[in-house]
C-alpha cells in the first residue's frame, strides 16, 4: 500500500519507491527513504504529508507519497 492509505502515527517499511526520476529516488535515498527503512507519517494534510524518516521529519506532496510503497 502507498503512504496515502497508511494509518498516521504508525511505523511501517518502506517497500519500493516508484517515482521513476532517478534524481528524485537519488534525493530521497540522501534523506534516508529506501528500501527496507521505516517511515510514519506524522500528519495528513490536503494537499500533503509529514512524515518521520531516520531522525528528520519531511513534508512530502501527495503525488511522491502515492509513490512510496509500504508494507
Amino acid at each position: 500500500m502507498n503512504l496515502l492509505l497508511v494509518e498516521v502515527g504508525r511505523e511501517y517499511t518502506v517497500d519500493r519507491i516508484d517515482t521513476g526520476d532517478e534524481e528524485l529516488d537519488s534525493f530521497l535515498f540522501s534523506l534516508g527513504c529506501y528500501a527496507g527503512e521505516p517511515i510514519t507519517v506524522i500528519m495528513r494534510r490536503k494537499s500533503n504529508l509529514t512524515v518521520s524518516i531516520k531522525d528528520g521529519r519531511y513534508n512530502i506532496d501527495r503525488g511522491l507519497a502515492e509513490a512510496i510503497t509500504v508494507r
